[in-house]
């Protein structure tokens, strides 16, 4: 008869699964004991940690590179606006400082009208400022904003911190019109300061020049020479600077001399100009106008 095995009886597979499991749990309990008295596993470790930390450092890159991108976009966008914020400030601050400039030099030309008017003798002033300026060769203007309205009139004299700018010729009820004494239609009574020869200036078109025409050779005039309004003729108060001589030549026909003025007054720049006005004293003591 064929003999059966009992069901309780072990099989050969778990017998030697259980003594794979026996093996492996003494290999444990061997390493485990063999750690605790020489501690070679945590070296194995410790050596394990550094053969992988370049691959730690590899996986990390990525993130790092981002981060690093992230962070140089967002210090670039701080130094951008900062940059803009400064360069603004700086903006402003130079405007600033050009309308301090401007009211600085505004206000020594003012001092120096002022003082212009208190040397004036006999006479008081009232300060015009310039709308606007024609320098055109052929006609050299002043429009000042002050008119009938503010009591300005056809033949008052204009000076600045200088001396004399010109004349008025036309009255409107807000403004006025100067003609500068560089108009070439215009034409001053003048004396030298230093040996009283009377001259007359005329104007030449350049703000920077005047002439003096037909200047006999024995004159004592010389280069250097400061030109004063001489009041000959009742249109200008004398006394009043024209120009500095800056040059003497012979005219065409060699009989006189010609002499090159350079203007006392600065007729080019200057937002501000004085207009002569006489005292009522100084006014009644001028003998009376023959009746035309």
């Amino acid at each position: 008869m064929p003999a059966y095995a009992s069901p309780h009886a072990p099989r050969p597979g778990d017998v030697a699964g259980t003594l794979k499991l026996l093996a492996w749990l003494a290999l444990a309990i061997a390493l485990i004991v063999l750690d605790h008295r020489g501690g070679w596993l945590a070296q194995v470790r410790e050596r394990a940690v550094a053969a992988v930390q370049p691959l730690w450092w590899l996986a990390g890159l990525p993130a790092r590179i981002g981060d690093s991108l992230a962070d140089s976009a967002a210090t670039r966008a701080r130094l951008a606006g900062e940059n803009r914020t400064l360069r603004n400030a700086l903006l402003v601050s130079g405007a600033r400082v050009a309308r301090l400039q401007a009211a600085a030099a505004e206000n020594a030309h003012l001092r120096e009208l002022l003082g212009a008017a208190r040397r004036g003798d006999g006479l008081d002033v009232q300060l015009a400022p310039v709308l606007d300026i024609d320098l055109d060769p052929t006609r050299q203007r002043l429009v000042l904003d002050a008119g009938a309205r503010d009591g300005v009139v056809v033949g008052q004299s204009v000076i600045d911190a200088g001396g004399l700018v010109g004349q008025i010729i036309s009255v409107q009820p807000g403004t006025s019109t100067v003609l500068l004494l560089t108009d070439p239609d215009h034409a001053v009574p003048v004396m030298v300061a230093r040996s009283g020869v009377r001259l007359l200036s005329y104007g030449t078109g350049r703000s920077d020049r005047l002439r003096l025409a037909n200047i006999p050779l024995s004159a004592d005039v010389r280069v250097g020479d400061v030109v004063l309004t001489s009041g000959l003729g009742g249109r200008f108060p004398a006394g009043f600077p024209v120009g500095t001589i800056v040059a003497l030549h012979p005219d065409d026909s060699h009989a006189f001399l010609v002499g090159d003025v350079r203007p006392a007054a600065r007729l080019d720049r200057g937002r501000d100009v004085l207009l002569l006005r006489e005292h009522p004293r100084a006014r009644a003591a001028r003998p009376a106008e023959a009746p035309r």
